[in-house]
């Protein structure tokens, strides 16, 4: 299960869907219960979302092949938490997001298990990412890795109320230049949509780990309130016309980055 490059662009950007992976291996889906093989924390359709985005920019897109419950390459491969003391999910989850175990009882993966997957999974994840981000820094100056997310905009687990629609993560302005950072928030404020920058979700692993501005590399992640361009329910239906306006924003949005990220980095 490598990861899949599912478009392969010229310029500057590169989209990250490390959660939109549905597989699950033999081995791994006999320990999952009925709720852990439907896989409902996927982000669903992000692909097809970004699909329009992608072509404007000649983007590259790297997508995860393997569920989040086998393993997440968002998460710290240590194992600590990004959001200590609040409730998240771990490197191989337990639960979903609603708390509910996705494992058969006394099959949850141990430490050996959660290795082995680590190498299997995870290390070619990061492998392909890297080298893409390498790739594109040489040939263009600079990269800016777009970190593509979306969930359910109600979760009680995990945050109170309703999520707004865009959530920008920069790890507090960490991972991206202020000037990166204050063109996507000034356009955010200018779209339809509720936003906030850094709030519940300031990033994963991804957007700390591989955002080094000084070095050319500017990160960003986007969670973005699924109920925006899809159904937050089974069959999880992609919503076009809602899309397409969704599209149009984040495009706009990228758009100021992309900008940015060029001035900064001429």
């Amino acid at each position: 299960m490598t990861p899949r490059i599912l478009r392969e662009g010229k310029g500057p950007l590169v989209l990250g869907m490390p959660h939109v992976g549905t597989a699950i291996p033999p081995e791994v889906a006999v320990a999952l219960s009925d709720l852990g093989r439907s896989v409902p924390d996927t982000d669903w359709w992000l692909d097809r979302l970004y699909a329009p985005i992608a072509e404007r920019f000649d983007a590259t897109i790297i997508a995860a092949t393997a569920s989040r419950y086998v393993i997440d390459v968002n998460r710290d491969p240590s194992g600590a938490s990004l959001y200590p003391g609040q409730t998240t999910t771990g490197l191989v989850p337990l639960t979903t997001f609603d708390g509910a175990p996705i494992w058969r009882p006394g099959a949850e993966p141990d430490a050996a298990e959660i290795a082995r997957r680590r190498e299997a999974y995870f290390i070619p994840y990061h492998a392909a990412l890297a080298g893409i981000l390498a790739a594109v820094r040489l040939r263009c100056g600079h990269v800016v890795l777009w970190d593509c997310h979306s969930i359910r905009g109600r979760i009680p687990n995990l945050f109170a109320g309703d999520l707004p629609v865009l959530n920008l993560g920069t790890n507090g302005g960490a991972s991206c230049s202020p000037r990166v950072r204050e063109a996507a928030i000034a356009r955010m404020a200018a779209s339809p949509f509720p936003h906030v920058a850094d709030g519940r979700f300031k990033g994963g692993w991804i957007t700390r780990h591989y955002g080094d501005p000084a070095r050319g590399v500017e990160a960003l992640q986007m969670e973005i309130a699924q109920h925006a361009y899809m159904q937050e329910a089974p069959p999880w239906t992609f919503l076009p016309e809602k899309a397409t306006l969704l599209a149009e924003t984040l495009s706009d949005i990228i758009a100021a980055v992309l900008a940015a990220a060029r001035e900064n980095h001429a």
